[in-house]
């Protein structure tokens, strides 16, 4: 069965007194995670902008609001939080490790221009304190090291 191509942008409907908004969009599988890719340009074959899916991104975001809820008082111990949030101690461990990386690294990372290859596992193994080694560290990723 054949599809209508798809607009390019949204667009409103009405239906029994609902207004009802359409938005185009495909759905891909990449992971084994459903993504989202949003509608293509005007010649109809390329996404506007890369696909949505920053796992390290997700890590470091929640990183950052678990040191937050720590740091709040919320709960007294990682030990407490990752019972919590239902995870596994040595986790939430490896992810406040995020917090402590270059604020220019978390902004590459959120904005999804990390270098290739760079993972969370990465991440935690061989990842310095000092944010002038851990910037040589990402560079030596985008050198293909």
């Amino acid at each position: 069965m054949q599809h209508p191509a798809m607009p390019e942008e949204p667009w409103l409907s009405e239906r029994d007194s609902l207004l009802i908004l359409h938005v185009p969009m495909q759905f891909r599988r990449r992971g084994g995670r459903k993504i989202i890719l949003p509608p293509p340009n005007g010649n109809g074959r390329e996404p506007r902008t890369a696909p949505v899916y920053k796992p390290l991104a997700v890590a470091v975001a929640r990183a950052h609001r678990w040191e937050e809820l720590l740091e709040q008082g919320r709960f007294r111990s990682i030990n407490e939080l990752a019972d919590a949030v239902g995870v596994d101690r040595g986790y939430v461990g490896r992810l406040l490790n995020l917090t402590l990386l270059a604020p220019d690294l978390v902004e590459m990372i959120l904005d999804g221009r990390e270098p290739s290859g760079l993972s969370l596992r990465q991440l935690n193994k061989i990842m310095p304190l000092q944010w002038d080694e851990q910037r040589r560290v990402a560079a030596s990723f985008s050198d293909g090291e």
